[in-house]
């Protein structure tokens, strides 16, 4: 009778340990779970996060895009009455063609002469917003040693032809070199020269008077002699 008793409260004290054995199981199985859970939750809000940062990322890119394209893009007035868009090109491609052209004209402007004072000082004055103080120097001399007196006294026409405007535009400042004839216009005959000068071109501030916003430096006149004189 005492046997049977102990092995009864043994198995009763086996059953409870195997009781509490079991439910520690199923807390720990518990907690793992939750574990597990929160590390699933982290995961997916660094993914969302990261794919949030992308879209903001990708557009910021594409209103840079945006902003660029409309950069490239000019609006201009018809005659003060009609809106028309028209595309405008990488202004770095056009520099050459637009240095060629500041050259040009102020060679025609500087070089073209009148007998007629006010007409060339219009052109000089025109010719002095495209070059520095070596344009002004240069004509200073010209007219001290009389050579415009001389042109309107013997009411002789003078024009200008460049040639070429040869220059590095890779190198800046530019170093432009120009050849020209000159076809000083007189009654009798017509005398041609050749013109070589040379300056350094600078970038300036666009302009009414300097469209192309360039200007000269150190201008200089390397040749002026003449190639032959015909007899009109």
């Amino acid at each position: 009778m005492l046997e049977q008793v102990q092995l009864q409260e043994i198995l009763e004290v086996n059953y409870s340990n195997n009781g509490q054995l079991n439910l520690t199981k199923m807390e720990f199985k518990t907690l793992r779970n939750i574990e597990n859970s929160f590390k699933q939750i982290r995961l997916y809000a660094m993914i969302f996060s990261l794919f949030c940062c992308g879209v903001v990322g990708f557009g910021l890119w594409q209103s840079y895009q945006f902003a660029e394209k409309q950069r490239q893009k000019i609006y201009v007035l018809d005659q003060g009455k009609s809106l028309m868009l028209a595309l405008s090109q990488d202004i770095n491609l056009n520099r050459p063609v637009e240095a060629r052209e500041h050259i040009r004209r102020f060679h025609e402007l500087f070089f073209t002469l009148a007998p007629d004072k006010n007409a060339i000082e219009s052109n000089m004055k025109r010719a002095f917003f495209l070059a520095d103080k070596s344009a002004f120097d240069y004509y200073n001399d010209l007219a001290e040693k009389g050579y415009y007196n001389r042109i309107i006294s013997g009411n002789v026409q003078q024009r200008l032809e460049v040639d070429s405007v040869v220059s590095n535009f890779n190198n800046y400042p530019y170093v432009v070199k120009t050849y020209a004839k000159q076809y000083i216009i007189r009654s009798s005959n017509v005398t041609i020269r050749q013109l070589v000068t040379s300056c350094l071109l600078l970038n300036s501030v666009r302009s009414d008077n300097n469209p192309q916003g360039f200007n000269i430096e150190k201008f200089e006149v390397l040749e002026n002699h003449d190639l032959e004189v015909v007899e009109r």
